[in-house]
């Protein structure tokens, strides 16, 4: 008994109105320094912003005159739900931010764009916050942007996000920050993973909106926590989209300075152990190890270890930034690549159902026996072995079940068949894209040319390139 009032006498001595250090502690506590934010992003050079209208608006006329027909003719888009809109192919390169709940994603944009202590500063908290899609623009003012309004309006890249329909739309929210590195690049955060939570309680097909944005995202930052390193169906799911993108992944581990030296270690250990299963690649992952918010490093810890790992991710997204065409110009050859091989396979069964068919047989049970065993019938291997195909860029043959289901093969006419006078054949047109008119542009680029200059004669156009390697 006599502790106890000890104890509350001491609790009591606490809470006297003179007693106001505790208070004071967390005002106290010191802000980093960020100028090698801004030298790094090089957010303080005053150069002229490069005008590339030229550039894109020859790479989008190579797409509507020479992907887009071809993609329609064999509706590749219900195939891989991606089609490509011109705010697409004109917009900012986008940096996604994915990872489980409470790790730090949104207070690593808040300390990116310094937007702490501003009204519009994205909530963080020690329990799940984010419970939106939100994507941070450029803008003249600060400025919140409902979702049905980002996907009503054509110009954004963000119109095809309506066939996730009205409940993911009120789960959607831009907001436009006058911030110079938003002028360059845009940020998505997205809701923290919750292993425990069925994607039919968000209302909202959850993997399909992260697979949507995935597919267009120049850089994937994947945060982790040092008490958040397990694996559940919903990252494991996630990891499983993230494939065929791990040259635009990066991987940190945030939160860095809360663990001693040989805690660390393990928990980087910990994480390798975990991620290893999930990302099929043949080098180890890239992970940064820091904390990103805009508190300094707390005393006696790796600050300075901590601080290279901060600058060499921020190298990562400035060169993100800087090669913006060429991975523009990249993506859209690549899915050139995809439509075309799509177009040469439907051709392949359509071929093959009408060398089955006789006056006797029954068409539906013909073509099921072609789509349950392709392989017997040559499907893919003909197309390896008669085009300029690689195995590891053709799709899942299980696809083209469900894809046939839905639209009967006798909806589409042979690869021969989509010629005109005027126009070209699809297929022609497509490859020459491909092997040309893409590879041209992108050369355009590496040569040092001036953008609006790629109107010119081939001979006297741009400068002289330079030899890298060579000293001058």
């Amino acid at each position: 008994m006599r502790a106890l009032v000890l104890l509350c006498c001491f609790v009591a001595s606490l809470l006297l109105p003179g007693q106001t250090e505790v208070e004071d502690v967390s005002e106290e506590v010191p802000m980093r320094d960020r100028s090698h934010i801004e030298k790094t992003l090089m957010l303080n050079e005053d150069k002229p912003v490069d005008d590339y209208s030229v550039v894109l608006q020859r790479l989008r006329k190579i797409y509507h005159s020479s992907i887009k027909p071809l993609e329609q003719s064999y509706k590749y888009n219900e195939l891989r739900q991606h089609e490509i809109t011109d705010g697409e192919i004109t917009s900012k390169p986008m940096v996604l931010f994915l990872g489980p709940w409470s790790v730090g994603k949104s207070t690593m944009i808040n300390y990116l764009l310094g937007l702490e202590n501003t009204r519009y500063q994205l909530y963080t908290g020690a329990e799940p916050t984010t419970s939106e899609f939100t994507v941070l623009m450029h803008g003249p003012k600060l400025k919140t942007i409902e979702g049905i309004v980002m996907a009503a309006d054509s110009a954004r890249s963000f119109s095809p996000l309506e066939k996730f329909g009205q409940n993911f739309l009120e789960k959607l929210i831009g907001i436009e920050v006058p911030h110079k590195l938003l002028e360059r690049v845009t940020f998505v955060d997205t809701p923290g993973i919750i292993e425990n939570r069925k994607q039919q309680e968000r209302g909202y097909p959850f993997n399909d909106v992260c697979q949507w944005f995935i597919d267009r995202a120049d850089l994937i930052f994947v945060v982790f926590d040092p008490t958040k390193l397990d694996v559940g169906l919903e990252l494991e799911m996630l990891f499983r989209q993230l494939k065929g993108r791990e040259s635009q992944i990066r991987i940190i581990l945030n939160k860095a300075d809360n663990l001693a030296t040989q805690m660390l270690m393990r928990v980087y250990g910990a994480l390798f152990w975990s991620l290893a299963p999930l990302i099929n690649v043949t080098e180890p992952p890239r992970v940064y190890v820091s904390s990103f918010w805009p508190q300094d490093y707390k005393p006696d810890t790796h600050r300075d270890l901590f601080l290279k790992e901060e600058i060499s991710l921020l190298e990562d997204l400035n060169q993100v930034i800087e090669n913006r065409l060429e991975n523009k110009i990249a993506f859209i050859r690549q899915h050139a690549i995809r439509v075309r091989i799509h177009a040469l396979l439907v051709d392949r069964y359509l071929q093959t159902y009408k060398d089955k068919m006789t006056f006797f047989s029954d068409g539906e049970l013909v073509f099921k026996d072609i789509v349950e065993d392709p392989d017997k019938f040559y499907i893919f291997k003909t197309i390896l072995a008669k085009t300029n195909v690689s195995k590891f860029d053709l799709p899942n043959r299980e696809a083209y079940k469900d894809f046939f289901g839905i639209n009967p093969i006798s909806s589409f006419k042979l690869l021969s068949q989509q010629c005109s006078y005027m126009g070209g054949c699809f297929l022609e047109k497509i490859e020459r894209a491909i092997t040309q008119e893409l590879p041209s542009l992108l050369g355009s680029l590496g040569l040092g040319k001036n953008p609006s200059a790629l109107n010119c004669d081939k001979t006297g156009c741009g400068e002289t390139p330079k030899n890298r390697y060579k000293k001058h």
